[in-house]
């Protein structure tokens, strides 16, 4: 087994609450200067930048899952990856759909800006991007798993904006295949609200919005090897992971 430092949940300057300095480019350099092998791309209801970013960071041997970072009509925020663009065209589709059509204040809330490889804005996106959808976490859970993703609820100890600050519990009948915790989670009061979930992995990542918060925050996964499904195969066994922080 080979072990792989990942850090899985970074945002871009396309989440209005990602720092100026979140350009691909720079993430990429970033986590190739934290040692990191994967890193997974997590803006607020928008996939946008996952392709450029997979592709740039390629060229540096890092593995990246591509997704984004869903507010759930519950306000509960949720890591959904997609191994293939197909699953990522539908996805961005379905958000859309969904997204209510509030316009951003970019003095208030911050720019949602897409960029290329050269840093240059091609585009900047009219609505609100952190708002909750209109799907609860049921219906996203099972949008994200009708494209044989990964359903992964975020920083679940935070008191805002977590399955557990807006739920208290896990709703009969989800199936995650993770749970994310933040760097400082007292993980034993966690489990009793995790009742019939507690065979699930526990990950960290650094929900980064700026660059040097990237890495601050890891999992470590052991696999033979790195892709999609050996991912996902290392979620479904608790000797193959383990968290750390910096």
């Amino acid at each position: 087994m080979n072990s792989y430092r990942a850090d899985l949940h970074i945002h871009t300057v396309l989440s209005p609450c990602g720092d100026l300095e979140m350009s691909p480019v720079n993430i990429v350099n970033k986590a190739c200067e934290q040692a990191l092998d994967i890193i997974g791309i997590t803006d607020h209801n928008s996939t946008r930048h996952c392709a450029l970013i997979r592709s740039l960071a390629a060229e540096k041997g890092i593995f990246v899952l591509t997704g984004a970072e869903v507010t759930t009509k519950e306000e509960v925020h949720c890591l959904a990856f997609f191994e293939t663009d197909d699953q990522l065209l539908e996805f961005e589709q379905y958000l859309s759909n969904h997204l209510p059509q509030v316009p951003n204040n970019p003095d208030h809330f911050g720019y949602q800006l897409v960029v290329n490889e050269l840093e240059e804005i091609i585009d900047e996106v009219e609505w609100l991007l952190i708002n909750a959808i209109d799907q609860s976490i049921e219906q996203v859970e099972q949008k994200v798993h009708s494209l044989n993703g990964l359903f992964i609820p975020a920083h679940i100890d935070k008191s805002r904006f977590s399955l557990i600050s807006q739920l208290g519990f896990v709703p009969r009948g989800l199936k995650p295949d993770a749970f994310e915790v933040s760097a400082y989670a007292d993980i034993p009061s966690l489990l009793p609200m995790l009742a019939g979930c507690t065979d699930k992995v526990l990950l960290r990542s650094s929900d980064a919005h700026q660059l040097e918060q990237i890495g601050s925050s890891f999992t470590l996964l052991q696999m033979e090897h790195r892709s999609f499904n050996a991912i996902r195969n290392a979620l479904n066994c608790k000797e193959q992971v383990i968290t750390g922080k910096r």
